[in-house]
């Protein structure tokens, strides 16, 4: 049937914007993938940020100082010099000043997630924690998300860092070797977006869009967390060779039975620690590297600010001690 009248008109982009926003705020805060989150993964090709012959890519540390001291205790012992980069939720449970204090005192080059994004706003827009939840997660978990990002944001705002970390940038190039990689919370579009998820990227329904955001980033590989499952994934696109390897957080377990972090290690000469899935990419490795973090330590702290009946505690006890339903053959399939 062809439709009667004259031409249809065609929205402008703030129009675009403002039809999305308006969209996901009937979803609900927690649910939005605010406006402000979004941008063209041809911001990517653009001249790097970051040198390195190894770059630590740490995303989810949520506060955990034990992982921390492991990530640098793996760094001090390669052969070279290492950039550590944390691409977002640095801070979560660290919801007290002193806590706090302590992790923002030693995040060196960062972005921002959504986590920082949120507690750095002055006025809330609604978007509750900025996790851009997906339907697959419960309501209950949704609530208790906006209720720790409450909490942390009274601490942020205490302290005084708001303008720190709204200066945060949402993403980095970095130049590993002659590679570029793109380091980002979410995905190539969005600073919340699940497209890096292990789901999304094994979804055929996405192939198109990963075409088109390897064309237009002129990106080989993305480094990528906030999904907090693991995932590493090779793509023989018409629009070029790519890479994504998602760490799922450094400062949780990450796998059914463990309880380590893991970072995203990519360097131009073999890691000297052992490393539980990688590949190569144009000569450069690309490797997933276990943070054995002291486990009872970070327990002790994380059970003294979230007791039971708290939100954290009913949402994360159980990965803290247990790690995710999540396992290593899911993260890389060729493993």
């Amino acid at each position: 049937m062809i439709a009667q009248g004259g031409p249809a008109t065609v929205p402008t982009a703030e129009e675009i914007a403002r039809n999305r926003l308006t969209a996901a705020a009937a979803r609900g805060a927690g649910r939005i993938c605010p406006v402000d989150y979004q941008y063209d993964p041809a911001i990517f090709a653009r001249p790097a940020e970051v040198a390195a012959e190894v770059l630590y890519v740490v995303g989810g540390l949520y506060g955990n100082l034990s992982a921390l001291d492991r990530v640098e205790e793996l760094a001090r012992a390669e052969r070279g010099p290492v950039a550590i980069v944390f691409n977002g939720d640095f801070h979560w449970f660290d919801a007290e000043p002193e806590w706090f204090a302590a992790v923002e005192g030693r995040v060196g080059i960062a972005t921002r997630g959504n986590v920082e994004t949120e507690i750095a706003r002055i006025h809330d827009i609604g978007a509750g924690c900025g996790c851009a939840y997906p339907e697959s997660v419960g309501d209950e978990v949704v609530a208790r998300s906006n209720e720790i990002l409450r909490d942390l944001r009274g601490t942020a705002l205490a302290l005084g860092t708001r303008l720190r970390l709204a200066a945060l940038p949402m993403h980095l190039v970095a130049a590993v070797g002659a590679l570029q990689v793109a380091i980002v919370h979410g995905d190539a579009a969005a600073l919340a977006g699940w497209r890096f998820a292990p789901e999304a990227l094994d979804d055929p329904a996405n192939w198109t869009w990963l075409t088109e955001i390897r064309a237009r980033s002129r990106t080989e590989v993305f480094a990528s967390t906030h999904t907090c499952l693991a995932a590493l994934r090779e793509f023989e696109l018409p629009s070029g060779n790519l890479t994504v390897i998602n760490n799922g957080a450094a400062g949780m377990p990450n796998f059914s039975g463990t309880r380590f972090g893991l970072v995203s290690r990519i360097g131009t000469r073999p890691s000297p620690h052992p490393t539980l899935y990688g590949t190569r990419h144009g000569g450069v490795f690309i490797d997933a590297l276990p943070v054995a973090y002291d486990s009872a330590a970070f327990l002790t702290r994380f059970l003294a600010r979230w007791p039971d009946g708290t939100a954290a505690y009913a949402s994360y006890l159980r990965r803290l001690t247990n790690g995710p339903d999540h396992s290593m053959k899911t993260a890389c399939l060729a493993s």
